[in-house]
């Protein structure tokens, strides 16, 4: 009798930023085939990725891998909630946001080795419109980005970012209405992020104190800002320290319900949407299982505030100079982006 536990890989083959061949030459020499049965299928349409896994559920299979970007992680994984299938991922795409809260390896020979130990552990979804994601959802310019980002032929971080500061430069502010478990609160946003996991993805902690098992969703609201304050968001973006920002409002809540003046583009997990009005966003606590490291221990070296950068600095530990790099890069690249959209917007006009 075969005690062996099926795994079906999920891969889709035009997703993500990695050539997928040398990943399944990898899986089929190094699955540890004592504990699984292994079978990799590679979609073959838009939403194949979800039937594929639905149909594992309805065999249940015990894992399902997916191997791809975050679109094709949400589509597995909004198949397999509420279910004993547990969701294994190799990440191969631009952002990898649920991976990277995870400490799932970017290194997909890492990656195989970990779905090797079949470490499991239940975590929470959300849902905004109805439509589940597992990091991020949000409107407002963010939600307004991922539309222009998803038709851009290139991906990746960089054009993320040009996308990102050519959008700024005309983007203008909504009024916004959240409704939570304490009453209504207005806001004129930049952008609304709602958030199960910590980051959109590329380590951009948008919510950084959030937790995939709290049966909670961490709110950041980014109120208007002008273009001083680019440098400082985004080096607080990128070391957990955004909330801090004066320019930034946050909050806890299980559900809420966005209201704005019309109906327009919000985002799940990066994916755009046309949805009404009127949006409710909601945690399911403890409903997928995941296969992921043990839950690390927060480190005491993490820059959660400000007074952490303070004392790195002054006790000069490893991390500081890290982050002073990291700060200097974030800052040059702004400073170049943003002179060639300025020039570029200021030659369309001309024309």
């Amino acid at each position: 009798m075969d005690i062996r536990k099926d795994i079906i890989f999920v891969v889709n083959p035009i997703s993500g930023t990695q050539n997928k061949e040398s990943i399944l030459e990898y899986i089929e020499s190094n699955i540890n085939r004592s504990i699984y049965n292994p079978r990799i299928i590679k979609t073959e349409y838009a939403g194949h990725a979800y039937d594929i896994a639905k149909q594992a559920v309805a065999d249940k299979v015990s894992f399902v891998v997916a191997i791809g970007g975050d679109g094709t992680i949400n589509e597995v994984g909004r198949a397999l909630v509420h279910s004993d299938t547990a969701l294994g991922i190799i990440p191969c795409g631009s952002g990898n946001g649920l991976a990277r809260h995870l400490h799932i390896p970017m290194d997909y020979h890492k990656a195989v080795q970990l779905i090797n130990k079949a470490n499991v552990r239940l975590i929470d979804y959300g849902k905004i419109a109805g439509h589940p994601f597992f990091c991020t959802c949000g409107v407002g310019f963010d939600a307004f980005v991922s539309l222009k980002f998803a038709g851009s032929k290139r991906r990746g971080l960089i054009t993320y970012l040009e996308n990102t500061l050519k959008e700024s430069l005309h983007y203008e502010p909504e009024t916004y209405e959240i409704e939570n478990s304490e009453g209504t609160v207005k806001y004129k946003a930049f952008l609304i992020a709602c958030g199960n996991a910590s980051q959109y993805g590329n380590n951009a902690f948008i919510t950084p104190q959030a937790s995939l098992s709290d049966g909670m969703m961490d709110i950041t609201v980014l109120e208007p800002f002008t273009v001083l304050d680019v440098p400082s968001l985004s080096f607080q973006l990128f070391t957990k320290t955004i909330d801090m920002n004066s320019r930034i409002k946050t909050m806890k809540d299980k559900k809420i319900t966005i209201h704005r003046a019309t109906e327009g583009v919000f985002h799940f997990d990066g994916d755009p949407m046309i949805g009404s009005k009127d949006l409710v966003v909601e945690i399911v606590p403890s409903a997928l299982k995941v296969i992921c490291p043990p839950k690390p221990k927060r480190s005491i070296y993490e820059p959660h505030n400000i007074l952490q950068h303070i004392t790195d600095f002054i006790e000069a530990k490893p991390v500081s100079s890290s982050i002073a790099e990291k700060h200097r890069q974030l800052l040059e690249m702004n400073r170049t982006l943003m002179k060639k959209l300025v020039k570029k917007n200021n030659q369309q006009q001309d024309d």
